[in-house]
């Protein structure tokens, strides 16, 4: 389809919903959708995300200045009619062609009535056809006492609590829901809550390898992710992982295990060591959620990978026979991350009473149950896979974005 987004700015000017809008933005076009942006001030995102540039769209435009000092005095002058009509015509130029016009805030806030009252306008009079219109709103005048006494009744004050009639009306959240179903009285359910989110790649800092890794796997869709550092060899132990694994997912079914190491160099029966465990990961049926790395990249990661994946990792699991050190328990501690060890001598010497210990051969459901009491009782842990699972951008577009445009 082709849609376009409208605000007063847009980014590289900072601001929330300047930030929503650029990552609504990128996701909508790399799902296929044509992007434009419309605002006053800002710039293109790409050359796929254009920017049309309204000057009088500006909240901080002289006329639309001095357009608001008016009506902060209630007065409804030919400044605020001559504007009205600047923008819609301009709007009308503006959305040839479009399919869908997200307005954010224009229908919220009173920083451009004029704005407000044009965009009603074309969406009211239907001389001609009308983008489908999703009103997305983070701020409310109406409800917001440092707003109150700019506010009149009376038009255009009352377009921001008057439902216009075929639209879309979106909240970011509950709260916003309940003020806008009362000021606009309107069913609650009719209104989409759409929360807003967090980028992983670019909080992380991801590396592209761990891009590429991530997209293959859908590793952040899991909760709670084990990490386990170790080369593919026999010693690591990594079968009572993948078993402890099956175990734990009767009670976290999204729970996922990532090996990041590879095939270890010097011995020769590593080789059938990892056939083993692919045969084993399959007969657990564990194939989408046990994942090893050395399946998807050729040779040994770099540290600054390795990092990635214990920045999103929800535990260290580290079940080896044999140590001679154990430097995954200190990079888990470098990364905060709960570590559950096998109770081998130079492990239990790092971790003392600060990590959480197992036999190299206990039963794997003894041990799901020591992970399962550990990320049921820690809010930290819980928050984490919550916010994970649910508030990363791609998240959002694919559980409610994507369904919204339709």
């Amino acid at each position: 389809m082709n849609i376009a987004i409208l605000h007063y700015s847009v980014p590289p000017i900072v601001g929330g919903v300047e930030s929503v809008i650029a990552h609504h933005a990128r996701l909508m076009s790399a799902a296929g959708h044509a992007v434009r942006l419309i605002a006053a001030r800002g710039e293109s995102l790409s050359e796929q995300i254009p920017l049309i540039t309204i000057p009088l769209a500006d909240s901080q435009h002289e006329r639309v200045g001095n357009m608001k000092a008016q009506l902060d005095r209630g007065e409804v002058t030919k400044d605020f009619e001559s504007l009205r009509d600047e923008l819609a015509e301009q709007l009308q130029t503006a959305l040839s062609g479009v399919d869908v016009l997200i307005a954010h805030n224009v229908c919220s806030l009173n920083k451009n009535l004029a704005l407000t009252a044009a965009l009603n306008q074309l969406h009211t009079a239907r001389t001609q056809r009308v983008p489908r219109l999703i009103l997305w709103h983070h701020d409310l005048a109406w409800t917001t006492p440092r707003y109150q006494p700019e506010m009149r009744a009376g038009y255009p004050w009352d377009l921001l609590r008057t439902d216009w009639g075929d639209t879309t009306h979106v909240v970011v959240s509950e709260l916003r829901r309940a003020e806008l179903a009362e000021l606009m009285n309107l069913d609650p359910a009719s209104i989409h809550v759409i929360p807003n989110g967090v980028d992983a790649a670019r909080f992380y800092k991801l590396e592209a390898q761990t891009q590429t890794a991530l997209e293959q796997t859908h590793l952040l869709d899991a909760a709670p992710i084990l990490l386990l550092p170790v080369r593919v060899t026999p010693r690591k132990n990594i079968e009572l992982a993948l078993r402890t694994l099956a175990e734990l997912r009767k009670q976290f079914p999204q729970a996922a295990l990532v090996v990041t190491g590879p095939l270890g160099p010097h011995n020769g029966n590593n080789v059938q060591y990892f056939e083993n465990l692919k045969n084993l990961r399959a007969q657990l049926g564990l194939q989408h959620s046990a994942h090893f790395l050395a399946e998807l990249m050729d040779g040994f990661l770099p540290d600054e990978v390795i990092a990635d994946f214990y920045r999103m990792a929800d535990a260290l699991f580290f079940p080896s026979r044999e140590e001679g050190f154990g430097i995954p328990l200190l990079e888990a501690a470098f990364s905060h991350l709960p570590a559950f060890c096998a109770d081998i001598p130079p492990l239990r010497a790092l971790g003392l009473d600060d990590a959480a210990f197992f036999s190299p051969d206990e039963n794997p459901a003894k041990i799901a149950d020591m992970l399962a009491a550990y990320f049921q009782s820690s809010s930290a842990a819980r928050l984490s896979m919550r916010v994970r699972s649910s508030f990363r951008w791609e998240a959002i577009y694919r559980q409610h974005i994507a369904p919204l445009l339709g």
